[in-house]
């Protein structure tokens, strides 16, 4: 997921340009705080410890925590777009492995985190849904395609086939140790999970 600049992210003031490096360290404290302790423990005093900054330079940058935690998400919550390679099944194993990237890393648990808590967040709710609704739009523009295609059944459940393949990933991300979650082991879960999940339903 990603967020545009008018959730509040204002500009520096003139005559302070600001250090690319502390910027970094400072969005990427308040992504592993929120991912951690959640909005309700999220504070600037925890994100400016965590990044060995002072306050006010954090002050300098963003007016309060909301706008910090909306810059945060901005850069490192990836949107799921639209596939389409003609078959079903390679668009579908596309989207897990775009899930399941979105889960890892850094701002994994951030990621994970929103899920949850999007609607407490001032100003990032309602953005986090506008970009879940174009996300499940998607998913079902693939799956879709496939039925009109005569790759699945006719009558093949949209949401239950999305539904298995988005919880699996979001379960295979929370049950996972992350030194077992590399790249390559990701994108075999991926083809694994879809392939299992089609198998009831492909056509002939």
């Amino acid at each position: 997921m990603a967020f545009s600049n008018d959730l509040g992210h204002e500009a520096p003031a003139a005559g302070r340009p600001r250090d690319p490096e502390v910027d970094r360290r400072i969005l990427s404290a308040a992504a592993e705080v929120f991912g951690e302790d959640g909005w309700g423990r999220f504070t600037v005093d925890s994100v400016a410890r965590r990044a060995g900054v002072g306050k006010a330079s954090i002050y300098l940058r963003w007016p309060g925590k909301k706008e910090l935690l909306a810059s945060a998400l901005e850069s490192r919550i990836t949107v799921v777009g639209d596939i389409d390679t003609g078959a079903v099944r390679d668009d579908l194993v596309q989207l897990a492995e775009q899930i399941l990237a979105s889960y890892s890393g850094g701002s994994g648990p951030a990621t994970i985190r929103l899920l949850t808590e999007a609607g407490r967040v001032p100003g990032v709710g309602e953005r986090v849904a506008e970009f879940r609704q174009a996300q499940v739009l998607a998913g079902r523009a693939i799956v879709k395609r496939g039925i009109s295609r005569g790759e699945l059944k006719r009558g093949t459940s949209v949401t239950l086939l999305l539904d298995a393949i988005c919880g699996g990933c979001l379960n295979h991300a929370l049950t996972t140790p992350a030194d077992s979650r590399e790249q390559a082991g990701e994108a075999k879960y991926a083809r694994k999970l879809v392939d299992f999940v089609l198998g009831p339903v492909l056509a002939g």
